[in-house]
């Protein structure tokens, strides 16, 4: 049994192809439905830096294509065209790349908590869809474990930024003080009101907050005594509005060059300023050809983040050094749970042999005491423990296929040594 994992991010790929393989939180137990078509059990982890299969292979070829498959339906090009875009590791290498991933290492942002939370949510759906079995839930839980220790001994997450605080650093750059802009939020989950909390911290006074329901953007903006709108009433919002960010989770455009063309009519030539944060993209691409319009995605957020790297780029070494010895502890859990059904097997096996040539014994045997009945059992029973002890230990400490296979057979065991 192997773990392997088949993902996209956004060192391999760019917005365009990640919002295709892109799965929303309420989507993710349909596309765990269909990832069940390809294989048994896995996980998906899916966020704005990437969309990531966690699966236990088995010796199936359809099963090792598994994530691959899966990836090629959900973003629909050709598997050789898919393949400039994915990665694939497998073994001891997964079980790295998992622990960099929750740890925040491998996020664009580095050290953002957010992947903590998106780790715990995939961990949780898979198991309702009972498609994370022991090996899966046990490589998450410790990944888990593993991120936090990372952010409670290390300073890479102190004073840490997101994508959400990015974007408006990212406004700041451009517009300068923010204080007499006026902000549009689109979105009002978990990045809106990110995006709401820092640009009010950041000095904004004027903000509006855009929802598919009234209700939603007035919770949030009556938190931030911001101004709450539907996104039935954006028109006059798109007109007065210096910056918008949009991080809405919607599966079409929300922002499409005809009406935006309409709305910069009404402006005056007066810039805009749109980040479309979300993945999907809220903002259609041909946006960016309007006069007066400066849109930027998810992408153009980088040069900030490069700079949040290299200010938190000590850190990473203390990082990296814990993340080694979880994997090594990991390593451990893994080795013996490897061979758990083999090393069962063999216990069983000699166990049996030991019972029939106890009982053959004590036929031949004049009748004894049930004193002497159990010290008898109890002294074989040590033997049988004494000889095998050697041979399981070096199973839990060297475990491969090779040596599995050749103590089945030398031994005639039944044991699949896959869990």
């Amino acid at each position: 049994m192997k773990l392997r994992v088949t993902g996209i991010n956004h060192q391999t790929a760019p917005v365009k192809i990640r919002e295709k393989a892109a799965v929303s939180p309420e989507k993710l137990p349909v596309a765990l439905a269909n990832l069940q078509n390809y294989v048994p059990h896995g996980i998906i982890l899916s966020t704005c830096n990437r969309t990531e299969i966690y699966t236990v292979e088995s010796d199936a070829a359809d099963v090792k294509k598994a994530g691959l498959s899966f990836l090629h339906e959900k973003v629909g090009i050709h598997e050789d065209n898919l393949n400039n875009y994915i990665y694939q590791f497998k073994e001891k290498k997964v079980v790295e790349h998992l622990f960099r991933v929750v740890s925040g290492l491998e996020s664009m942002v580095l050290g953002e908590y957010e992947i903590l939370g998106q780790a715990r949510f995939a961990l949780e759906k898979a198991e309702n869809c009972g498609m994370a079995n022991l090996p899966l839930r046990q490589l998450f839980n410790c990944a888990i474990g593993t991120g936090r220790k990372v952010r409670s001994e290390t300073g890479i997450s102190r004073n840490a930024l997101s994508v959400s605080s990015v974007a408006v650093d990212f406004a700041a750059d451009i517009l300068g003080d923010l204080s007499n802009c006026k902000m549009l939020i689109i979105g009002t989950g978990q990045a809106g009101k990110l995006v709401a909390r820092i640009a009010e911290e950041r000095g904004m006074r004027d903000i509006t907050i855009a929802s598919r329901t009234q209700e939603r953007a007035s919770q949030l903006a009556g938190i931030l005594q911001g101004r709450p709108v539907s996104l039935e009433h954006l028109h006059d919002e798109l007109q007065r509005a210096d910056i918008i960010i949009t991080c809405a989770g919607a599966p079409h455009w929300l922002l499409g060059k005809t009406a935006m063309q309409n709305v910069m009519q009404h402006r005056h030539k007066t810039p805009l300023v749109i980040i479309d944060i979300a993945l999907p993209r809220n903002v259609e691409p041909e946006v960016a050809e309007i006069a007066g319009i400066h849109l930027y995605n998810i992408d153009d957020l980088n040069r900030i983040s490069d700079k949040n790297r290299q200010q938190r780029e000590f850190e990473i070494l203390h990082a990296e050094n814990i993340i080694r010895r979880e994997i090594e502890e990991f390593s451990t859990w893994w080795q013996q749970f490897q061979v758990r059904p083999v090393v069962s097997a063999l216990m069983s096996r000699a166990e049996q042999i030991r019972l029939n040539q106890f009982n053959r014994t004590l036929k031949k045997l004049p009748q004894l005491t049930d004193e002497q009945v159990e010290s008898l059992d109890a002294m074989t029973r040590s033997i049988v423990n004494k000889i095998l002890k050697d041979p399981v230990q070096y199973l839990k400490t060297n475990e491969s296929s090779d040596q599995i296979k050749a103590v089945k057979e030398i031994f005639k065991l039944e044991a699949d040594s896959r869990p």
